[in-house]
C-alpha cells in the first residue's frame, strides 16, 4: 500500500503527467463553457470509452518499444491484418447460419492474437537478430502487412459478419461500462506488472538507456527485444480485433491516422523518443487527453476533420521541442552543479 502510494506520488511530479493533467482541465472548462449538453454526457463519455482502446492498445505496443530505444511503426499494418484474418475466419466458423457462441469468439480472439505474437516476433528478429533500424525494420514491416491485407481482400472491405461479435466485444457490462474498456484496463495492468515488477521491467529500462552496458551486464538484450516487439505485436493485434467489433467490418486501409496519434500519445506521455525513460500512467493519461481532445473537436462542427491530422503533428513537433529544450537545461544544470562541486573540492585541498 505504501509504495502503490509512493508510486502515485512520484507520478504526480513527473512534468508530463501534470501537463496533461493542466491540458485536461483547461479543456473539460473550456468544453463546459461551449459545449456543455454536447460533452457532459453519459453517451459520449461512454463513445469515448469504447473508441480509445483501439489506438491506445497499439499506443502501448508503441510505448514499450520506445523504452527500448527502438519504434513501432507497423502497428496499424498489424491491426488491420488481424482484423482481416479474424473476420474471415468468423466467417467460415460461422458459416450460412451466421450464429456464433461463446468459445468461437474466443478461438477467433486467439487466432487473432497468434498472428499478431508472430508479426511482433517477425519485426524483433529484423531489429535483434538482423540489426536492421526499428524505424527502417517496423515501416517495411507496416507495408508487407497492408500488402498481404490488400492481397486477402482485393482492397475491398471484409463486411457481412456475424453480428454476435460485435455484440460481445463491443457490448456494455451491465448495460453501462464498455467492454472494450476492460480489455484496455487488463492490458494496461499485465503491462504495468511487467515493466514495475519483473526482471524483464528493469532489463528493457536498461537497454533503452544503453544497450552496450545493458550487454557487458549479461543481460541478452537481443531476448528483450524479441520479447519487446512481440508484446507490441500482442497489442496491436487486440486493438485489431477490436476495431473489427466497432465497425462491425475490416479494411487494410482502417486507422490510416492512429500512427501519428499513437507516436504522439507516447511522447505526450513522457516516454523518451531515444529510449530508457517512461511511465505506463503517462502513457494511458496522454491515451485520455487525446481522446477528449478529439471527441471534443468533433462537438464544432465548423471545424473539418481534415484539420485534425494538421493538429496532432503540430502538437508532435511542439512537444518534442519543449522535452528536447528541458532535458537539455536540466543536463546543463547537473553539469554546472559538477563543476561548482568540484572547484570546491578544489578549493579545500588548495587551502
Amino acid at each position: 500500500m505504501k509504495l502503490q502510494i509512493k508510486n502515485i506520488s512520484t507520478a504526480i511530479k513527473d512534468i508530463h503527467i501534470k501537463r496533461l493533467l493542466v491540458i485536461m482541465v483547461l479543456w473539460m472548462i473550456f468544453m463546459g463553457i461551449f459545449r456543455f449538453d454536447k460533452f457532459y454526457t453519459l453517451i459520449n463519455f461512454q463513445t469515448m470509452a469504447a473508441q480509445f482502446p483501439e489506438f491506445g492498445l497499439m499506443a502501448l505496443g508503441i510505448m514499450l518499444c520506445m523504452i527500448s530505444g527502438g519504434i513501432d511503426l507497423s502497428v496499424v499494418g498489424v491491426a488491420n491484418f488481424v482484423a482481416i484474418a479474424s473476420g474471415q475466419l468468423l466467417k467460415i466458423i460461422a458459416g450460412g447460419a451466421g450464429e456464433l457462441n461463446g468459445f468461437e469468439i474466443l478461438l477467433v480472439m486467439l487466432f487473432g492474437m497468434a498472428i499478431g505474437l508472430a508479426a511482433g516476433f517477425f519485426n524483433g528478429i529484423l531489429v535483434s537478430k538482423v540489426k536492421i533500424p526499428p524505424i527502417l525494420a517496423t515501416l517495411g514491416s507496416y507495408e508487407l502487412f497492408r500488402g498481404i491485407a490488400i492481397i486477402l481482400t482485393g482492397g475491398k472491405a471484409v463486411s457481412g459478419l456475424p453480428i454476435k461479435y460485435a455484440e460481445t466485444i463491443a457490448g456494455k457490462l451491465f448495460g453501462l461500462i464498455p467492454v472494450q474498456l476492460l480489455f484496455f484496463a487488463a492490458v494496461v495492468l499485465i503491462l504495468s506488472y511487467l515493466l514495475n515488477r519483473t526482471t524483464y521491467g528493469i532489463k528493457l529500462y536498461m537497454l533503452g538507456t544503453n544497450a552496450t552496458a545493458a550487454m557487458f551486464s549479461g543481460h541478452r538484450t537481443e531476448r528483450v527485444l524479441i520479447q519487446t516487439y512481440a508484446l507490441s505485436g500482442i497489442c496491436a493485434a487486440l486493438g485489431g480485433l477490436i476495431m473489427l467489433a466497432n465497425y462491425n467490418s475490416a479494411r487494410a486501409d482502417y486507422g490510416a491516422v492512429y500512427t501519428l496519434q499513437c507516436v504522439l500519445i507516447v511522447v505526450l506521455g513522457g516516454v523518451n523518443p531515444m529510449g530508457g525513460k517512461g511511465r505506463i500512467s503517462g502513457t494511458v493519461l496522454a491515451i485520455c487527453v487525446l481522446q477528449m481532445l478529439s471527441s471534443g473537436i468533433n462537438r464544432f462542427p465548423e471545424i473539418s476533420s481534415f484539420y485534425i491530422p494538421l493538429f496532432w503533428g503540430g502538437v508532435l513537433l511542439l512537444v518534442m521541442v519543449l522535452n528536447y529544450y528541458r532535458e537539455n537545461k536540466q543536463s546543463q544544470g547537473g553539469h554546472k552543479k559538477a563543476v561548482i562541486s568540484k572547484y570546491r573540492i578544489w578549493v579545500r585541498k588548495s587551502g
